[in-house]
């Protein structure tokens, strides 16, 4: 049977304002799933919790949750409880479920104003809603309690497969820097001639730098017999740190690309702000096609970025090192290396500072690289490439597979309210 609100529950709008919460003893609900805390209780209640305005704001509707709360609790002043007069008619927690999940065909619709979008209390209590008897509500808040386990089991394992295949990704990657991802062909020729070829490269540059000797414990793992190892330095033409200016969003001629400014190995250069600079400044610090830059402080320390299909004209900042690849090596090859474990076992041995770690120029440049032959580099770029697309079907299957998890639980209880509506109605 369909009952208004106004006729099972008290409605009563919260009387404390959210930002005067003091850290009390006693939860403060607010809009968030988060609880802040007040010295001062409003309810000693099993209450549903109903934002008064639009959790968007600006013109649209809408309401991101409906919370629950029992005990001695505070409320925000732009929330009402919603309190059941009978706990034997009508179960706060079944109120709960059923209000949550019609919530956009029961309660959006009532939120009105041009600006501040606003849900009447007046309107909220006249909401009809189905009161099955109390032991089929009962029998709908186990449910709920049941599929709510079974979801969190089932994300304890989807986030596990996603670790899994993050290892997958760091083992392949592994793998390749080691040679076993490709076969060895003696027609492409061996690594010392592509070292040759860059030390040709840098005296043409007056560049040249006594080559440092590698010992047998900076090795880290075997490689094939026609590869090399040798140094960070030994296959760029500069390693150098960046522009050390300020960042000027209303600027746009010349960009200052920033460690914020790189995220999930990508730049938005729209949103990349600009900067004051001389021509020095150009000459030194502009970003080329291929250069791959380093972050060298923080949380982020040791993401790599390469710069690849540039379209406007960009400066580095100082918290990044730039490393300039030769042209007789793939940059591409090099990045794949900065992204393996080898690498970044090297980096935090090298990293120093407690709270903000810290890897400088010197540090870098000393790294230790295996170096195949100049074919096998691409060969080994093109099949990362495909295992990597792999994985990211996999871990997209994954993420599906939450999305398709949380969907299926929401319907079984959404059909089982509906279910109970049909058969009231009956």
């Amino acid at each position: 049977m369909k009952y208004k609100l106004k006729y099972l529950c008290s409605i009563t709008k919260g009387a404390t304002g959210i930002m005067k919460a003091d850290g009390g003893k006693y939860p403060l609900v607010a809009l968030s799933d988060e609880r802040r805390s007040h010295s001062e209780f409003q309810f000693d209640a099993k209450a549903v919790i109903v934002p008064l305005i639009s959790s968007t704001g600006h013109g649209h509707a809408s309401m991101k949750r409906v919370h629950y709360q029992e005990g001695k609790f505070a409320l925000g002043n732009i929330l009402c409880a919603v309190i059941p007069n009978d706990e034997k008619k009508l179960n706060a927690k079944y109120l709960h479920l059923y209000l949550q999940q019609f919530k956009e065909t029961l309660l959006v619709p009532l939120m009105k104003g041009a600006a501040n979008v606003s849900l009447p209390m007046n309107k909220l209590a006249d909401v009809e809603i189905e009161v099955p008897s109390l032991e089929r509500q009962l029998e709908i808040i186990e449910l709920e309690e049941e599929a709510a386990e079974y979801k969190n089991e089932l994300e304890e394992r989807l986030i596990t497969q996603d670790g899994d295949v993050a290892k997958l990704r760091q083992a392949l990657l592994r793998e390749a820097m080691q040679g076993k991802l490709t076969k060895q062909d003696a027609k492409d020729g061996n690594a010392i001639s592509v070292l040759e070829k860059i030390r040709a490269e840098k005296e043409k540059l007056k560049n040249t730098k006594a080559v440092k000797v590698i010992k047998e414990e900076e090795i880290p793992c075997e490689i094939p017999s026609n590869w090399c190892w040798c140094r960070l330095e030994d296959l760029c033409l500069k390693i150098h740190y960046g522009f050390n200016a300020s960042a000027k969003p209303e600027k746009k001629d010349v960009r200052l690309l920033r460690i914020t400014d790189i995220q999930n190995n990508q730049v938005n250069w729209e949103s990349v702000p600009g900067c004051d600079y001389s021509k020095s400044d150009l000459e030194n610090y502009s970003l080329n096609e291929n250069d791959i830059v380093i972050a060298r402080t923080g949380g982020t320390i040791g993401k790599t970025f390469l710069v690849k299909n540039i379209t406007v004209k960009s400066l580095f900042a100082s918290y990044l090192i730039r490393a300039i690849p030769s042209q007789n090596i793939s940059s591409e090859f090099l990045k794949l290396f900065l992204e393996s474990p080898i690498y970044w076992k090297q980096l935090y041995d090298a990293a120093w500072g407690a709270g903000q770690p810290n890897v400088n120029g010197t540090s870098l440049s000393n790294l230790v690289v295996p170096l195949p032959p100049f074919a096998e580099q691409n060969s080994i770029v093109k099949r990362i490439e495909q295992l990597m697309q792999l994985c990211d079907e996999l871990q997209y299957s994954i993420q599906q597979s939450k999305i398709e998890n949380e969907k299926l639980l929401q319907g079984a209880l959404r059909d089982a309210l509906r279910k109970e509506n049909l058969e009231l109605q009956i």
